[in-house]
């Protein structure tokens, strides 16, 4: 694989965002990434809206829209648009190929759908080895006990506990 392809793919990748238990793209990730505003983009699936059912397509909430302008810097701009966002999944951005017909759009769409396969690989490698750690903890004594917790702790993702906030409260 090519450098430049390589950087590509990377920042296709870094625009997955996990939002309801899928793995999808905003609807102006997207949109740049093909070359055409993302006005263009969401007249185009509006005029196809039967292409997309909510499984390939959904609209964020008020409370998604923050949270993912606090979590994403490249979508702070997002914050004052009046509009929230549509998240694509997989299969939505799959058949946007279909809407959108441009030459650039077409090589956008390979190069998003090897960075979601690249994902889904990653996820399965993680799974094994999460399975593979569980085997050997059962096989060996209980001294090895919090090696493996520490172990389990660093390969699931981590759960950030509400900071305590400082100073007087009213």
């Amino acid at each position: 694989m090519s450098k430049s392809l390589l950087l590509v793919q990377t920042k296709i990748e870094s625009k997955i965002l996990f939002i309801r238990g899928h793995k999808v793209m905003l609807d102006r990730d997207l949109a740049a990434l093909y070359g055409v505003k993302t006005k263009v983009l969401n007249q185009a699936v509006s005029r196809n809206l039967k292409r997309f059912p909510e499984d390939f397509m959904f609209q964020l909430t008020k409370s998604e829209k923050k949270q993912v302008v606090t979590n994403c810097d490249h979508l702070e701009t997002l914050k004052f648009s009046p509009q929230l966002p549509f998240a694509f999944t997989q299969e939505g951005v799959a058949m946007l190929s279909g809407v959108l017909n441009s030459r650039r759009a077409i090589q956008a769409n390979i190069q998003i759908m090897r960075a979601f396969v690249k994902l889904r690989e990653l996820m399965a490698t993680h799974e094994n080895l999460k399975k593979k750690i569980e085997e050997m903890e059962k096989k060996y004594d209980y001294q090895f006990k919090n090696v493996f917790d520490v172990i389990k702790r660093l390969i699931e993702p981590s759960k950030q506990e509400p900071k305590k906030r400082i100073g007087f409260h009213a």
